[in-house]
């Protein structure tokens, strides 16, 4: 081994790190282990991203405004206008991708009916459009992309007038349907939901209802992702960004438990959530010359007073994060279209940037290839902390496909992984630093180097 000693302990799932021995190019004494690196993208992973095709999402978003209005309330069953029928379209347009898949995608409409609340007036079908690319040797591991496919005018009540939704969010379910197209003929070993989904402007009521179908069945989802307003690199004031798209991942989890507050808060895990190991992990993998893209990772949930899709997923326990393009124009979001003092207002095809859109499609594409062909998140992992020691000890369980497992370390002030160490196939490793002075974590590695998101460790007497 040539980036760290290692004596192997009485057993071969054992194994204790020191930093005698790494090479002073990698660490000082003291600071064990190699530089974390970005994941390159591989042959295979930058074919599927020249697939993505930019011709396409245009269309997709240019059809999509065409029905007028997507409104949740808006008509059911009109063919050409209202949520209906955008839902029976988008349907279509998933149903021709699975085609291609040999039998390995499925597609369907999961509708429930939503009692009055908040913005449903009366009782409302809601479809979710849902496309399931089985895994080929994990497929109980589950990766989510989706977009929303309703939309809304300035009085989000009004179910009748023009709501042509452009970048909010036909550019979201733009890249959800081209990502099914592209990901349709290949066999990731984990298993990807592409959906499209309804009722986000009402109370994210679709997301919601999904979340709760995967966590009812027992779902193992390690990631899900919202593509919400992804349609444009122009900022209010004219200025454009065309290669950065912000990640909102959150470090407080949503479904945190007060004893899981208290146990936060002891260790200070306020940084080390899963949607935080995920958008680590996303930067890590999707930030490239294979998307042109840099990912901006924002520590928030979500923007101020406003939601997306991927909060009824961290409801529910599950690792999510929102996609979001790098500086909003409030005049083409949730605005009627009008002109006022010469000033075009208004959600229209006109003001999305498509080659900004499939840049951000290659973004979801690499990292969902990059974790769907990988070995899961490590689960299990463990700090043991029965007694006072100036050394760490790991423990995990044994994670499906991995050949093997790195122990990733940083200082607690941070943003991101540093160093890491080769364990090889050990389940427990002991390493020659304090867990009082910093943050460690673990993750699996499979064949070919492909690496999992890292999983922060809690303790254990």
């Amino acid at each position: 081994m040539t980036s760290r000693r290692a004596f192997l302990a009485a057993s071969a799932t054992s194994v204790v790190v020191s930093a005698v021995g790494v090479p002073a190019a990698a660490a000082s004494p003291g600071c064990p282990g190699v530089p974390v690196r970005p994941q390159r993208p591989g042959a295979d992973l930058r074919a599927l991203l020249r697939q993505v095709d930019e011709r396409r999402i245009e269309a997709t978003v240019r059809r999509l405004a065409a029905f007028g209005t997507r409104h949740t309330l808006s008509a059911q069953d009109d063919p050409v206008r209202g949520i209906g029928a955008a839902r029976d379209w988008l349907f279509a347009q998933f149903q021709q991708v699975a085609a291609a898949s040999g039998g390995r995608m499925t597609v369907e409409l999961q509708s429930y009916v939503q009692p009055p609340a908040d913005r449903i007036p009366v009782p409302t079908k809601i479809t979710n459009v849902v496309a399931t690319l089985r895994g080929s040797t994990d497929p109980g591991r589950v990766y989510v992309v989706s977009g929303h496919y309703d939309s809304r005018r300035t009085d989000v009540m009004d179910f009748t007038g023009d709501a042509p939704g452009a970048d909010d969010d036909a550019s979201g379910v733009a890249v959800s349907l081209e990502l099914a197209r592209v990901f349709a003929t290949r066999q990731p070993a984990a298993t990807i939901v592409f959906a499209a989904v309804a009722g986000e402007e009402q109370g994210l009521y679709g997301a919601r209802y999904l979340a709760q179908q995967f966590k009812a069945a027992g779902t193992d989802v390690q990631a899900m992702f919202t593509d919400d307003i992804v349609g444009s690199s122009r900022a209010d004031d004219g200025t454009r960004d065309p290669t950065t798209i912000r990640l909102f991942a959150e470090g407080v989890p949503t479904a945190e438990t007060p004893a899981e507050a208290n146990l936060r808060r002891s260790i200070g895990g306020e940084n080390d959530s899963p949607p935080r190991q995920l958008a680590r992990f996303v930067k890590s993998v999707a930030e490239n010359d294979a998307t042109g893209m840099t990912v901006r990772v924002i520590y928030r949930r979500d923007r101020y007073l406003r939601g997306g899709d991927h909060i009824g997923f961290l409801e529910q326990g599950y690792p999510a994060a929102r996609f979001t393009e790098p500086a909003e124009d409030f005049a083409h979001q949730h605005q009627d279209v009008r002109v006022e003092n010469g000033v075009q207002y208004g959600d229209l095809p006109e003001f999305c940037d498509f080659p900004f859109i499939a840049r951000v499609a290659r973004v979801n594409g690499a990292a969902l290839w990059s974790l769907a062909t990988a070995p899961g998140t490590p689960k299990g992992v463990k700090i043991r902390t029965a007694a006072l020691t100036n050394d760490s000890e790991l423990l995990w369980n044994a994670t499906p496909g991995a050949t093997g497992y790195e122990v990733l370390w940083r200082e607690t002030t941070a943003p991101d992984w540093t160093h890491a160490l080769d364990v090889g196939p050990a389940l427990t490793a002991k390493i020659d630093l304090s867990k009082d002075n910093v943050f460690f974590a673990v993750r699996a590695v499979g064949p070919g180097g492909l690496r999992s998101p890292a999983a922060f460790p809690v303790p254990v007497s």
